[in-house]
């Protein structure tokens, strides 16, 4: 049997292991021999988890972390680490509301900031939510940033081909649920929050879990309705695609994603003549992005969908299922299991009464 540690350091090959087969290792690690990740790391001397094929010391927890990204900003409160913030960038929501206080104070730049001001702050770690803080026109590749002694992380959901690299190289086997559980742990061991971590993934996994229950009470007379997340453009409609974290978000909510199937990245410029041929059931408006916007925020855009003449004949359009949302809540991170459940009850009123 193999360790988590073991297989995260092979990830890029490797399946992943079912819940139930963690559940099992679980109970039964100390019957077959199996450590847990920390036993494992001191009893071969390892010091480090890899992340994104880079080694990230667990060590000495890191004292001064810059976040990147909703999904970092609202990772790190969730860990405990916000007072070893020492910045953080680029909201697409407000934060959940657990976490409005302790943002509040904490320096914040609207969009990404430049290399020179991020060093400004004299972080040893950043934190990104998204692989595209770590290219050469914003922070720097990773492995510039740990020869001047920084040390970073991207979601694993995101993983680009290689260090710099953008969303064209995601591999799809690698956005799930499960792998937010992993960033959890792996922060856990990284910052010294390991009990936060295991905390968070509790209500996760719980919350995630009610829906499936509902889900699989159905039974046969389950459908996956077809679902658009996405907004308009100049030219017809950004929306998110099939390597997007938002498909795996609507398959737990009992959904599918109508744009699956274009692969080639997460967002995607679409006319409004597909989104006529797709016909989805529902569609959800990202809003994005600024720190203090809201799905409300959507209203106008929600308006111009359902009122505009050409998709009157699109289901979601003649049937009124045009939803408030916000890019944020696409995103892999913290809020996923909330996220899941609002969806599953809109798409499913008739099951979550």
């Amino acid at each position: 049997m193999t360790s988590r540690h073991t297989r995260r350091t092979t990830r890029s090959g490797a399946s992943r292991i079912t819940l139930s087969v963690l559940t099992t290792l679980a109970l039964t690690a100390s019957a077959c021999g199996v450590p847990d990740p920390s036993g494992d790391r001191e009893a071969t001397g390892t010091d480090h988890i890899l992340n994104c094929d880079i080694e990230v010391p667990v060590s000495e927890p890191p004292e001064r972390i810059f976040a990147a990204y909703q999904p970092a900003i609202e990772m790190a409160h969730a860990l405990g680490v916000s007072d070893r913030l020492v910045g953080t960038a680029y909201l697409d929501a407000e934060v959940l509301d657990e976490y409005t206080q302790a943002q509040q104070g904490q320096r914040y730049y609207e969009t990404l900031p430049s290399r020179e001001e991020v060093l400004s702050t004299e972080p040893d770690f950043v934190l990104s939510g998204f692989n595209g803080a770590f290219t050469d026109e914003n922070f720097g590749t990773r492995a510039s940033l740990r020869e001047i002694g920084i040390e970073s992380w991207i979601f694993s959901p995101l993983c680009p081909s290689e260090d710099g690299a953008g969303d064209e190289t995601i591999d799809p086997s690698t956005v799930t649920i499960e792998a937010v559980y992993e960033d959890l742990r792996d922060l856990g061991a990284v910052f010294g929050t390991e009990d936060a971590a295991e905390d968070v993934i509790a209500d996760m996994r719980k919350t995630i879990g009610e829906v499936a229950e509902t889900l699989d009470a159905a039974g046969d007379d389950l459908r996956r309705p077809s679902v658009m997340i996405g907004r308009p453009d100049a030219d017809g409609f950004r929306i998110a695609a099939g390597p997007d974290f938002s498909s795996e978000i609507l398959s737990h909510a009992g959904g599918r994603n109508a744009f699956a199937d274009l692969d080639s990245k997460r967002n995607v410029d679409i006319s409004t003549e597909e989104l006529i041929d797709r016909d989805p059931e529902h569609i959800f408006v990202d809003v994005c992005c600024a720190a203090g916007m809201t799905p409300e925020d959507s209203a106008d855009d929600v308006e111009a969908i359902l009122s505009n003449p050409a998709l009157a004949n699109v289901t979601a359009v003649a049937e009124g299922n045009v939803h408030e949302f916000t890019f944020a809540n696409r995103s892999a991170g913290v809020r996923s299991a909330t996220v899941i459940a609002e969806i599953a009850g809109t798409i499913h009123p008739e099951l979550f009464e």
